[in-house]
């Protein structure tokens, strides 16, 4: 029943997260926290494999839209797949309460940003390839490790910067979806060398990721309203954060 409950919120997490190609990790990694498994033997694991399943997913229909910007994101991409396992390594040296702040003060600075972003206008204009890439592997790098660290993927660096970059929102969302699947795979890799897993709740958790994916990718790509999703998104964050930080103290 336990398994059943967390699949359907996992399910309704992905759909939202994919819109905005996130992966979820932030919200799945406290769902199995709370559910009273382990934070750094389960919860930070599974959390950035179903995170890179998500958008792995997501990038089918993204692609489909040709939303996704694959040359641009390129050196951001590979980038994040370096530094991601460090991140996921490294996490064995911090306790778990300054894990849990750490984490919780990351999703209060994704909310605070996406707000922001859903007052602005679409972009005009992108900045140069050069540039671009200059730039995408140094927030790359650093987005992978943070990612790798809390089970997270790194997305909400990631998409801002996009936008800033001019992006637009929707090929903001699918190229995110292309770098964040490199740091959630290979930062799971990082945690998966220690040999722990419960594969009956992976099985049931990847299902539910493989439906809510495709539909919120889907939804996005053809329905969705980029300022509206922003918002939903930036409200279930802060409720995340305030809870895990209660949590702590």
């Amino acid at each position: 029943m336990l398994y059943l409950i967390i699949s359907i919120l996992l399910f309704l997490v992905s759909f939202v997260f994919a819109m905005l190609g996130l992966g979820g990790g932030m919200v799945y990694v406290p769902i199995l926290k709370w559910a009273g498994f382990s934070m750094k033997e389960v919860a930070i694991p599974l959390g950035l494999l179903l995170n890179g399943l998500n958008t792995l997913l997501a990038l089918i229909p993204y692609s489909r839209k040709k939303l996704v910007d694959w040359k641009g994101g390129f050196a951001m991409a590979i980038a994040a797949l370096i530094f991601s396992p460090i991140g996921a390594y490294t996490s064995k040296f911090v306790p778990e309460k300054p894990l849990t702040l750490l984490f919780a003060l990351a999703v209060v600075v994704a909310a605070g940003r996406t707000l922001w972003a859903s007052t602005q206008k679409e972009p005009e204009r992108i900045m140069p390839f050069k540039k671009r890439s200059i730039i995408g592997a140094g927030v790359g790098a650093f987005a992978g490790f943070i990612g790798g660290l809390l089970g997270i993927g790194g997305g909400f660096i990631i998409a801002p910067i996009l936008m800033w970059m001019g992006y637009k929102t929707k090929e903001a969302a699918a190229t995110t979806a292309f770098v964040v699947t490199f740091s959630s795979l290979s930062g799971y890799l990082g945690h998966a060398a220690k040999g722990q897993m419960n594969w009956t709740l992976t099985i049931f958790a990847v299902i539910a990721i493989i439906f809510g994916s495709q539909l919120g990718a889907t939804f996005m790509s053809e329905k969705a309203k980029p300022k509206l999703v922003k918002q939903i998104y930036a409200v279930v964050l802060l409720g995340i954060a305030i809870k895990l930080i209660w949590g702590v103290l």
